[in-house]
């Protein structure tokens, strides 16, 4: 039966109406959908690279290539994105309900591309000891301040629930999602044609990120109306934070051992992401450029994996069982990267035998994420309250998000350390393992629902 902590009876809370019937609302969603796909498309180009370019950076600031400490730093650096996300979206949402949606999503893109352009002006200065610390601060500045620009994607949830009624609204949302896939498949593409033919010039990545970004704002200005409808019900009186409500979520059996797997998972592929671009340079020796290669394959197999493959699965295979598949084939991917860190070693090892190796791992790893994170997330909501899915589902993307802060961290700092770059991997294999014995009591608690 559902936890008593976190259900709370339906005439607690006033019915809400659905929206009124809006013909601006088609025009907002496709305008949302085109912005968060632009802004993605900067986000996707930048990432691949970054740990690459602090890399470049932090070496001769701190005069060693390898050690706890470099990894630390870019790990840190990865890591501040998802930390101001962490802090601002709550901020940028709530304040979304007060001024309207429209002024909060054109100033989150001003603010993309002021600190695009910085980060493009930063990673072009010289890889110098005098040069580096303040190459280095900058890159801090400019992605703490893409982070803070960047968090206003609950507000555009809130366009998508301001122009659907309540039993179109997972429709609406779906949009977001496919905006990050896609986004995140052809941003690596656009930073491929970006470098081609440019060479000793790394800023160019920063400033096609704010290029874009800019033509987010312009469409923004010009055809995104406001959909936030003043008057029609008093404003809800809510704490910025409520840590209450986030204990009971975490502490019922029937939502917590969810949520300690979806941060697990999110962990363990935190840590993964942002090694990638260090594996792809020390395992193949590829360019710069072609490290966008690999990343927009890793966008296209979780694009097809969702939009596809899982869709046709979804009436045969349940929650639980597609959690324990993708934890599966999220461990299997990760210890074979584990073992391309070895091949690479291995002076025997073609070049074609270590790619071979690169792409299966990465698509295990990722198909498995892929099939993890939805079931996650559709069982929470499904197990929760409805009249607290947005509380419910709210604290499992905090979770998410913290694991994104800490996976860099982690992942970053274990790579430099020997041997041959191999622990981020074991770790992230480990954490997998450690989630296996709470599918069965995951699965007994739905049983008895």
């Amino acid at each position: 039966m559902p936890d008593p902590s976190i259900e709370t009876s339906p005439s607690a809370f006033p019915h809400t109406p659905a929206p009124p019937s809006n013909p601006g609302a088609k025009s907002a969603l496709m305008i949302v959908f085109l912005v968060v796909f632009i802004d993605l498309l900067g986000f996707g180009i930048v990432i691949p690279l970054l740990s690459i370019y602090g890399d470049k950076y932090v070496s001769p600031l701190i005069g060693s290539k390898e050690g706890l400490l470099h990894g630390v730093i870019l790990g840190v650096l990865m890591a501040s994105f998802s930390a101001m996300q962490f802090f601002f979206a709550p901020v940028w949402g709530r304040l979304s309900d007060r001024v309207g949606r429209r002024p909060i999503l054109l100033i989150g893109l001003v603010g993309s591309v002021l600190f695009y352009l910085l980060f493009g002006y930063a990673s072009d200065l010289p890889a110098e000891r005098e040069w580096a610390g303040l190459a280095l601060a900058l890159l801090f500045v400019s992605r703490i301040g893409a982070g803070v620009a960047g968090a206003t994607i609950a507000t555009a949830q809130a366009v998508i629930a301001d122009c659907t009624t309540p039993e179109r609204r997972k429709h609406g949302m779906a949009l977001i999602g496919a905006a990050f896939g896609i986004g995140f498949t052809f941003g690596p593409l656009v930073g491929f044609a970006s470098l081609s033919g440019v060479r000793n010039h790394d800023g160019v990545i920063g400033y096609s990120a704010a290029l874009l970004s800019f033509g987010a704002l312009i469409l923004g200005l010009i055809l995104l109306p406001e959909t936030r409808r003043f008057g029609t019900a008093p404003p809800l009186q809510r704490k910025w934070f409520d840590w209450g409500a986030t204990r009971k979520v975490l502490t019922s059996p029937m939502l917590g051992p969810i949520v300690l797997i979806f941060f697990l998972a999110t962990l363990g592929f935190g840590g993964f992401e942002p090694t990638l671009a260090l594996l792809i340079k020390d395992a193949l020796g590829m360019e710069k450029r072609d490290t966008f290669l690999m990343f927009a394959y890793v966008g296209f197999v979780l694009v097809m994996t969702q939009g596809v493959l899982y869709r046709r699965l979804a009436n045969r295979l349940s929650e639980v069982t597609f959690m324990a598949m993708g934890i599966s084939l999220m461990a299997l991917g990760l210890l074979l990267l584990g073992g391309v860190t070895w091949m690479a070693a291995d002076p025997s090892t073609t070049w074609g035998m270590k790619l071979g190796g690169m792409l299966v791992s990465m698509t295990l790893a990722v198909v498995g994420f892929a099939f993890l994170t939805p079931s996650a997330q559709a069982l929470i909501s499904r197990r929760g309250d409805p009249e607290k899915q947005g509380e419910i589902l709210g604290v499992n993307q905090s979770a998410s998000a913290l694991a994104r802060i800490l996976g860099p961290i982690f992942g970053v700092g274990l790579y430099f350390l020997p041997p041959k770059h191999l622990l981020p991997y074991i770790f992230g294999a480990a954490l997998l393992v450690v989630m296996l014995p709470l599918l069965p009591r995951i699965r007994r608690s739905d049983a008895v629902k």
